[in-house]
């Protein structure tokens, strides 16, 4: 983890140095309140941070400008980055840990100053005058390998996109959720760039459109004559369903 204030510039800042890194970086970029996690100074609990996490597949020498890009968009307030091995980067689940949450997923084409400042407001309005555990936005620069995939080579048909953006809020219980569902509603009507594609791994209950969504054009034809082919009955469609075709 590398964490930073989040202001305009820095989140800008950190999705520049993202989209312009070598492709042994991976980067998921959470805008979120600080937790008062106990290697964060007390001071810095429930302000507006970068909690970012930051994977170089390389080593140290190399990462060492790679990772110097990030560490000057502000002084961190806790850096941890540091070599270590691929099992480490997925440390044990708590399997008690249920969050109950509602969200959206979608993609944008840019995270510049402007949009980067929108979401910083948001989430500094939501959080002052609400009684969510925690609000986010994740931001995940795309591109790398995974575009030079042919687009109709998989089910994934968003190998052109840019950015993989999450808004979501966690509460305590699902009586508290109404009013967060339309928070994050709005905010990503109102950060939404002309790109109507979804992720269908990190898709709700959002109804038959957000699947085609998900799954548009070619693809989903192909996918609706897979499933005429091994399900016709849709046995199987408890999950974000692509029907059978008809013919």
């Amino acid at each position: 983890m590398l964490i930073l204030p989040a202001t305009a510039d820095t989140v800008a800042g950190f999705l520049a140095a993202a989209d312009s890194a070598p492709e042994e970086l991976s980067t998921i970029a959470n805008v979120m309140p600080c937790p008062p996690m106990p290697f964060v100074p007390e001071d810095q609990h429930g302000k507006l941070v970068i909690l970012g996490l930051v994977a170089y597949a390389g080593g140290p020498e190399a990462a060492a400008p790679v990772l110097a890009a990030f560490r000057s968009l502000a002084t961190p307030i806790a850096d941890m980055l540091r070599p270590m091995s691929y099992q480490e980067l997925f440390p044990p689940e708590d399997p008690d840990y249920h969050p109950i949450a509602v969200g959206r997923t979608f993609f944008l084409d840019r995270v510049d100053r402007d949009v980067a400042g929108r979401i910083v407001e948001r989430l500094q309005e939501h959080a002052a005058t609400t009684d969510a555990q925690m609000v986010v936005a994740q931001l995940r620069a795309l591109g790398g390998a995974m575009a030079r995939v042919p687009v109709d080579a998989t089910a994934f048909a968003h190998r052109k996109s840019r950015i993989l953006a999450t808004i979501a809020a966690l509460v305590g219980s699902r009586d508290a959720l109404p009013p967060h569902e339309d928070w994050v509603r709005t905010m990503m009507a109102e950060l939404e760039q002309g790109n109507t594609g979804r992720y269908v791994n990190f898709l709700l209950d959002e109804g038959p459109e957000a699947v085609r969504n998900a799954f548009p054009g070619e693809t989903g034809k192909r996918l609706a004559a897979i499933k005429r082919r091994y399900d016709p009955t849709n046995l199987f469609h408890r999950n974000q369903n692509v029907a059978p075709s008809q013919s």
